[in-house]
């Protein structure tokens, strides 16, 4: 009988260890970070890091493995800003027009599914919503051009593609009512409940920098657009500047963060007469991707090195209540919300002496952000370290990232 119940626990073993070990799924490292990145020389590729984002994990902070693609770096940039139920992930190089669709629903092995640069008559995608059946609904800079694809034009459109990569509709940004306006679609919020969309105009070219002023409403059924619509113009004369994401609110308005550091909020989208208000005004310019957590909208502030907490319970009235300083020199842009790991990631805006990625815990019921001091790479600091280090891909260099997101 001895032998026998020690035979039978032999077996237990063997089957079921490491069953459970070779299963990413049953192990203890549940969460992961996917940060999207490109050779900050611009001489490399664009590649995937997979980081170990699991606040229970002994690797915590720790690079699990990286995805190489064929594409050299020209201006490696967005990603889907929370990840898809689907597990596929759609990340540009903007400068590039090109994007990828990555297949990470085994974190540990990602593969790239595949790859599109013109989609519907339209080129450089730059942002991506996903619509309720799963499809993705992306903002495209830039009507094609046939026979010179360097020809940049004014408007440009919205294209909604499954994670195959197909398109499924189309539809351009042009008004004949704002037929001189700069009408390149930036980044959008989808509103199901209401039928609608919002996007942004703004450029991602230098030279047109301050062109981009407006907003358009569309109707989410059939993609027809409904209203072109100025932002407000606040006393500083330039915090309207080139408004570029939008986030749906906690009382149903949109708030949308400009790069000369305004907050913008737009109320009565499903009437005819969509209105906006200067709400915020940070210091400086370049404020990069912000994050609404419950009643808390998070904003990266190049000036401050760091990021500022707003409580917006009061939406026309937003009240700082918390900021932080990361380092004197670090340039923040990229914030996403982990709803699992409950933490913010935050990444520079190619700082040449700052490509570090950091988690930070957003206390919500004051709104205070602090470090995640636990988050930290091999050299022991907080934080991801992306300069030259020895890749798994079998490169060495610096890496710029941007685009950063949680598994679900």
């Amino acid at each position: 009988m001895t032998r026998l119940l020690c035979a039978a626990a032999l077996i237990f073993c063997v089957v079921s260890g490491p069953l459970k070990s070779q299963d990413p799924k049953t192990t203890a490292t549940e969460d992961y970070l996917f940060a999207w990145a490109g050779d900050a020389d611009q001489k490399g590729n664009d590649f995937l890091a997979v980081i170990d984002a699991d606040p229970s994990s002994a690797s915590y902070g720790k690079l699990v493995t990286t995805l190489a693609t064929d594409q050299k770096t020209i201006q490696v940039h967005h990603t889907e800003y929370t990840m898809p139920a689907s597990g596929m992930l759609f990340a540009n190089d903007h400068g590039a027009g090109r994007t990828f669709i990555f297949d990470v629903r085994d974190p540990l092995h990602p593969k790239i599914a595949n790859s599109f640069t013109d989609m519907g008559g339209y080129m450089h995608p730059h942002s991506y919503l996903r619509l309720p059946d799963g499809n993705v609904l992306a903002t495209f800079q830039h009507a094609h051009h046939a026979g010179s694809d360097m020809v940049m034009g004014a408007t440009g459109g919205l294209v909604e593609i499954n994670d195959e990569g197909k398109v499924i509709r189309s539809a351009s940004s042009a008004d004949p009512a704002f037929a001189d306006a700069l009408l390149m679609p930036y980044s959008l919020v989808v509103l199901p409940e209401l039928d609608r969309i919002v996007s942004t105009n703004s450029s991602m070219h230098l030279n047109e920098i301050f062109s981009g002023v407006t907003y358009q409403v569309w109707r989410l059924s059939d993609l027809k657009l409904l209203k072109t619509e100025y932002f407000d113009v606040g006393e500083n004369r330039y915090a309207q500047i080139s408004p570029e994401e939008p986030r749906l609110g906690p009382d149903g308005s949109i708030f949308v963060q400009t790069l000369g550091c305004g907050i913008e909020r737009i109320t009565g989208i499903n009437t005819d007469q969509p209105t906006s208000h200067l709400v915020y005004s940070f210091p400086g310019n370049w404020c990069g991707v912000p994050t609404i957590v419950g009643h808390y909208l998070i904003q990266s502030v190049p000036d401050l090195h760091g990021l500022v907490v707003l409580d917006i319970a009061n939406a026309a009235k937003p009240v700082e209540v918390s900021r932080l300083k990361l380092t004197d020199t670090y340039s923040p842009h990229w914030t996403a919300w982990g709803s699992k790991t409950q933490r913010l990631v935050v990444t520079s805006s190619g700082s040449p002496v700052d490509h570090r990625l950091f988690l930070l815990k957003l206390d919500q019921a004051t709104g205070v952000i602090t470090v995640d001091d636990a988050f930290r790479d091999t050299d022991g600091k907080p934080g991801f370290n992306f300069g030259d280090r020895e890749w798994p891909q079998g490169w060495k260099g610096t890496g710029a990232p941007h685009g950063a997101v949680f598994t679900r």
